[in-house]
């Protein structure tokens, strides 16, 4: 049997600040988003790389506060990339950990945190 990738699903209240973070400040790309009709809540799915996220309206298909790991190929990198774009609720610095990665860590408008992270001797 074989697995496939897990997608998050992270609980949002706010379209315009989920796309303010996720895709104007983390450079994630909106890959298509669903509502059942106007003025209902909205399901999108965000991109960047191989990083595939679920970001929802609806209350019940999870609870605000989750916690993700991404990895990431050069975490100083990224943390550069955000640093250069000055977004005012957010300014994440990178960290080693006791086990040799390199993480960073920034929670969404909406209390999830998401933490990006280079393997040891990454």
């Amino acid at each position: 049997m074989k697995l496939g990738p897990v997608v998050p699903i992270l609980r949002i209240f706010d379209e315009r600040k989920a796309r303010e973070f996720y895709v104007d400040f983390l450079g994630f790309a909106v890959e298509w988003e669903h509502r059942f009709e106007p003025g209902l809540p909205l399901y999108l799915q965000v991109a960047r790389g191989g990083c595939v996220l679920h970001l929802s309206e609806h209350h019940g298909d999870c609870c605000p506060g989750a916690a993700i790991r991404i990895d990431s190929a050069d975490v100083d990198a990224l943390q550069a990339e955000l640093a250069g774009k000055n977004y005012g609720y957010a300014r994440p610095q990178v960290d080693d950990t006791p086990w040799g990665a390199r993480e960073m860590s920034v929670k969404d408008p909406f209390g999830n945190r998401l933490t990006f992270t280079s393997a040891p001797g990454g």
